[in-house]
């Protein structure tokens, strides 16, 4: 392929990734332009790393040049270190003080034990105005009354002789409040403050007047939420009580975050601004909303609404209105708001895209995810960003973590940044992730995590692999952790992850000695790795795992002939995505190839374009042979009429596609040792005739089935390279007639 062609191809993958449209010819010639410096200067700064592509197949510098042209997908957000940093210390203002005001309605067993843990965890002399907003449960009035007596001055209990909502009670109190010259906070029944709230909630009031309001973390405070924004889910109140002994120790002073808006759950008023906004608007009346008016309001007077990350309150479940009537209410006061604050929901989303709370999320969701793995260990993988069938079975074992565990971690290389950490928890779609290039960064967000299971899943993209089996042991603690390695690839045997050298071709395991550029790599900086120092480094990381796991008896063969001394090799293979159906042979007098699968070079792109052109000029003995490949096919090569390029498939339209292309027998060109090959698999389940190459898990596969008496033929790789096609036309006709005999 010309280089003109691979840098226009280029271009168009750039075009579509910083233009996205549901059709890309509607991408007009100007816009094309508009971005073509901006590909120029990313091109110059990638051509070292994609020469290296070009010759060498080095994945790393591939993975660079996908970062340098900001290909590698939606950038997660950039981890900030500043919440490790040593905190500062709390001086609290001479004669601070605190004023609570809690509307009451109802859940009295949840009322106690919120006014509990106010007495008894505030460590700064408080106040609290108490509304009854005429619960109609008949205990309630009583013991409230008997609350606030018991403790004098401190408390001032307001009593309802008619229900008035949220908002009504609310502003009750705050007229009360205003009476004294203390912050305010605005406390809900249904939230538990921990030991040592209140400076932490205050400490932004106290040291800046431009505060408005502060909003601390929680499992449900919608931008405050842990670990997903806007995401609220269950929590228990031990694991609550864990997770703020963790943001105690952050430094909340430096890594203070604005936001659009606080959450009145338990939100921090400042004196300044409660006197200029004394209410909140009665038109969001019975309740949800206000607070947001409230801010807005407030942010017009030059105000700033923070999040602390240094304080988790735990918000036991929106239990002032039930969930039918919250919904109304909500979808009634947001169209108040947007009419009134037009640019809010664009500030909000803005807010996510950047979410300068990430850090504090992964922090407290790793503390989170601590408390509920009971018994067992939390696992930790390290994966690549390439996608491919790794990343289908790491997201396959991913889903089962979350159910069995409550939680799952991944670290991985290859994209946007070097590092991104994801947390993934029970119920959730997708992780919250950060990112960054600082290992310790990583080690200081994992530090929770008391009992780890370490998985390698794979490390190739990264910018200098031969740190990682370093870089991932250092998660390593043999008292208490478990270490695993998956082999997908072979990348712990050689820096080409396929074992192809010189020519993408297979020559055996590579020799330690050896001269092929393929095999080695080269550090950052410049510096030269031997196979030898490769197979070093990497060996000792499958030394120290309890379990090497294979997916195939060859790919077991092959580690065990780079490694010798491993002796703790275990194949275990994978099971297939979804049931194949059984196909019977089509009736046709006429052979046609099917190829299974997306076609990379080394998975047979240049077979199939050799074996198209070969069909393009010659027939086989008078008799014409079809091809068609179910798949996409590498851009790199093309495919000569008549073969077909059908495109993506799916199992259950195996027996369909197998009819209207007349499919007699199907073709496995990949030219490397495959670790598992799930195209083989179901090539063979669908009984028609599968033709291979001699070698690695596809290999073993088809020689299994012909055991077995299943049609198939291998194909020997004669020193490297693949047989001419003519061969793997002979094959397909003697075997297409067989299974039209059977048939």
């Amino acid at each position: 392929m010309s280089m003109v062609f691979r840098v226009r191809r280029l271009f168009s993958i750039y075009v579509a990734y910083h233009l996205p449209v549901s059709d890309t010819a509607q991408v007009g010639r100007a816009a094309r332009l508009r971005l073509l410096p901006g590909f120029a200067l990313a091109g110059m700064r990638a051509l070292p790393a994609a020469l290296r592509w070009v010759r060498h197949r080095d994945p790393a510098a591939r993975a660079r040049v996908k970062q340098l042209l900001d290909l590698s997908g939606p950038a997660p957000v950039a981890l900030d270190p500043a919440l490790f940093a040593p905190k500062q210390t709390l001086n609290v203002p001479e004669g601070a003080a605190v004023t609570v005001v809690m509307p009451v309605y109802d859940n009295l067993d949840m009322t106690c034990e919120a006014l509990r843990r106010l007495e008894a965890h505030t460590d700064i002399p408080w106040r609290l105005v108490l509304i009854d907003d005429a619960s109609p449960a008949p205990q309630v009035r009583p013991c409230l009354q008997g609350w606030a007596a018991a403790r004098g001055d401190r408390v001032t209990l307001i009593e309802n002789d008619e229900n008035l909502g949220f908002v009504g009670a609310v502003n009750r109190g705050l007229k009360q409040a205003l009476n004294w010259p203390d912050p305010v906070v605005l406390l809900n029944t249904d939230a538990y403050l921990p030991k040592g709230w209140a400076p932490r909630l205050l400490r932004p009031i106290w040291q800046d007047e431009g505060v408005a309001s502060v909003t601390p973390l929680s499992n449900d405070a919608e931008l405050g939420s842990v670990p997903l924004p806007g995401r609220a889910r269950d929590i228990r109140v031990e694991t609550a009580e864990r997770i703020d002994v963790l943001a105690g120790a952050l430094n909340g002073a430096a890594a203070q975050v604005p936001g659009p808006a606080g959450v009145g759950f338990c939100m921090a008023l400042a004196p300044r601004f409660l006197r200029a906004l004394p209410q909140f608007d009665e038109a969001f009346a019975p309740g949800y909303g206000e607070e947001v008016d409230w801010c807005r309001k407030a942010l017009a007077q030059g105000g700033r609404h923070i999040y602390v990350p240094d304080l988790f309150v735990a918000h036991m479940g929106g239990q002032s209105f039930g969930s039918a009537r919250k919904r109304a209410l909500i979808a009634r006061n947001s169209e108040i708001l947007t009419r009134r604050y037009p640019g809010f929901d664009a500030e909000v989303h803005g807010f996510l895209r950047r979410d300068p709370l990430v850090t504090a999320r992964l922090a407290l969701g790793m503390a989170w995810a601590e408390a509920q793995r009971g018994d067992r260990a939390l696992p930790i993988y390290l994966g690549h960003s390439m996608g491919g069938g790794a990343d289908i079975d790491l997201l396959r074992r991913i889903r089962a973590d979350m159910e069995h565990v409550g939680a799952a971690i991944v670290i991985r290389v290859g994209g946007v940044f070097r590092f991104t950490l994801e947390l993934w928890m029970k119920d959730d779609e997708a992780p919250l992730a950060g990112g960054c290039a600082d290992w310790d960064l990583l080690m200081q967000l994992l530090v929770p995590v008391a009992r780890r299971r370490l998985v390698y899943s794979n490390a190739v993209g990264d910018c200098d692999p031969l740190a990682i089996p370093g870089l991932f042991q250092s998660l390593f603690r043999p008292e208490s952790d478990e270490l695993q390695v998956l082999i997908h690839d072979y990348f712990p045997i050689s820096p080409a992850p396929t074992l192809l050298g010189a020519g993408d071709l297979y020559r055996g395991l590579p020799d330690s000695e050896g001269g092929d550029a393929r095999h080695t790599t080269r550090r950052p900086d410049g510096s030269a790795v031997s196979l030898a120092v490769w197979q070093q480094a990497w060996g000792g990381l499958l030394a120290r795992a309890d379990r090497v796991e294979c997916f195939s008896q060859a790919s077991a063969r092959l580690v065990q002939g780079a490694y010798p001394k491993l002796e703790n090799i275990a194949v275990c293979p994978h099971v297939l995505h979804s049931a194949v159906p059984r196909i019977p042979p089509p009736k046709t007098t006429q052979p046609v190839i099917g190829i299974l699968g997306n076609l990379a070079p080394h998975k047979g792109a240049g077979v199939a374009q050799d074996l198209s052109r070969h069909l393009a000029k010659h027939a086989n003995g008078g008799q014409d042979v079809g091809l068609v490949l179910l798949g996409d096919l590498d851009p790199a090569y093309s495919l000569s009429a008549p073969a077909c390029l059908h495109g993506r498939y799916s199992v259950d339209a195996l027996p369909d596609l197998v009819a209207r292309y007349g499919i007699t027998c199907w073709l496995v060109p990949s030219v490397w040792p495959e670790t598992f090959s799930f195209t083989t698999h179901e090539a063979l389940a669908t009984g028609l005739p599968v033709i291979a190459f001699d070698l690695g898990a596809q290999g073993d596969a088809v020689r299994a089935a012909m055991a077995q008496g299943a049609p198939g033929a291998l194909l020997p790789l004669a020193q490297g390279h693949p047989p001419v096609s003519g061969r793997i036309i002979e094959e397909a006709v003697r075997l297409s007639a067989v299974a039209e005999q059977g048939s």
